[in-house]
């Protein structure tokens, strides 16, 4: 069966990664992760690590922001139109 870790635990594996102070097999054997997924997190990690930076992840919340409220609006306006015509209707 396949393990899931959470996304601290990888970044704190990537993270000790990264440091270079222990060798990918002192890390495999610290963490119990195959030396292959930790050099997988690292990689993800390096590419990742540029956008942190960029505000590119601050524009795609703000954008979401923006079309959540864009989508409560128009359930409200919905709501609003569906309970009048049940008024309507049932008069």
């Amino acid at each position: 069966m396949r393990k899931h870790h959470s996304n601290e635990f990888k970044a704190k594996v990537a993270l000790a990664a990264l440091k270079g102070d222990k060798t990918l097999a002192e890390l495999s054997s610290e963490f119990g992760i195959h030396a292959t997924m930790i050099t997988r997190w690292r990689s993800e990690a390096k590419e990742g690590l540029a956008g942190v930076f960029a505000g590119t992840n601050r524009e795609a919340v703000r954008d979401l922001k923006a079309k959540n409220e864009e989508l409560f609006t128009t359930i409200g306006r919905i709501q609003v139109e569906n309970d009048w015509l049940r008024k309507k209707l049932d008069v």
